[in-house]
């Protein structure tokens, strides 16, 4: 065993999955640097185990036990520089908190992230997921990921185009991008900051807080005001924050929809695609605050499926299931999940 690693066995992951789903793992790695996480992928034992990259949990639905070794990223640091007189680049580590990290740019006066603000999970893990709210996504902002090939052990920048992000995806989900670990992640925020109040609820939350000319911070606070109003935390209510993807679909589809059900809640995509929210339709099959054994979905937002105490992943699944099938009877459309089943 490499003297740098630590590895523990049959460990516990329930206060590693937001959800608070009991399993274990075979085995497990914290990783605090990259050195021990190259020497985690050349451990004989490890690498000949199935692994599972984790960061906060917070995307994850553990089915049951994980029989192989999970590495735990649990890297740290942040850093500022500016690029020009137009750019502020901001750097974090992959196992750096989101929410802390949005709040650190915030503290050094750099606007630009602050939509995203109170979304669960690490640095890590945004870019995989393209993780969006309130009109903003990481793409958006991204100037590049440091990554290490784990089959050869090469670390390399990607820039975004590179990442081939879309809605909730990227390269990192896809077959030729699973082999690649997020080491640490660079935004390119605007040095001359403009507030994003496109998308209508935030926009609606600043004006009732009478702020003509709201601040990074202000936006920031407001947008953590509508989502504690709207979401559970994960600390008191097992979950993984929206469930489900707002399924998109063709022009002709929603107008077919809309023909059948005239308050049908759907947003126009620049492709000529629309976008249908997901929430909408579960609500309309009467799921929000519906329960089905210990998993249940949250009565404020039926995009929430929530642990009620002692679900097991195979009741999130059965929960999932049912939900998707109820929406396809009725509108045709099959919804898909946002987390990873592991």
């Amino acid at each position: 065993m490499h003297p740098e690693l630590t590895i523990e066995h049959n460990y516990s992951l329930q206060r590693l999955n937001t959800f608070g789903i009991t399993a274990n793992a075979a085995a497990y790695v914290r990783i605090t640097s990259q050195a021990q996480l190259q020497a985690a992928l050349q451990d004989p034992a490890l690498s000949a185990m199935p692994r599972l990259i984790l960061g906060g949990g917070s995307n994850i639905v553990l089915t049951g036990d994980f029989p192989g070794a999970v590495l735990h990223m649990a890297t740290r640091g942040m850093r500022l520089a500016q690029a020009d007189f137009e750019t502020i680049l901001v750097t974090a580590a992959a196992g750096e908190n989101w929410h802390d990290f949005v709040q650190w740019t915030l503290a050094q006066g750099v606007g630009g992230l602050e939509n995203l603000s109170l979304i669960p999970g690490t640095v890590g893990a945004a870019p995989i997921q393209n993780i969006g709210a309130y009109g903003v996504e990481i793409k958006d902002y991204l100037h590049s990921v440091s990554v290490m090939h784990s089959a050869s052990g090469i670390v390399f920048d990607m820039d975004r185009d590179a990442c081939r992000f879309a809605y909730r995806d990227s390269i990192f989900k896809q077959a030729d991008g699973r082999e690649l670990i997020v080491l640490e992640v660079t935004f390119a925020l605007p040095a001359e900051w403009q507030p994003n109040l496109r998308y209508a609820e935030l926009a609606q939350a600043v004006a009732e807080r009478n702020l003509a000319e709201p601040t990074p911070q202000q936006v920031a606070d407001t947008v953590m005001a509508i989502r504690r109003r709207k979401l559970p935390d994960p600390a008191v209510i097992g979950n993984a924050g929206s469930f489900f993807k707002n399924p998109v679909v063709s022009r002709e589809q929603c107008l077919a929809l809309l023909e059948r059900f005239p308050t049908l809640v759907h947003h126009a995509q620049a492709d000529g695609t629309e976008k249908l929210a997901a929430g909408w339709l579960i609500d309309q099959c009467g799921w929000k605050g519906k329960n089905l054994g210990p998993a249940g979905v949250y009565p404020k937002q039926a995009l929430v499926l929530v642990n009620n105490g002692g679900a097991r992943g195979a009741d999130i699944t059965r929960l999932a299931a049912a939900i998707q099938d109820d929406v396809e009877a009725k509108y045709g459309v099959r919804l898909s999940p946002e987390p990873v089943f592991v």
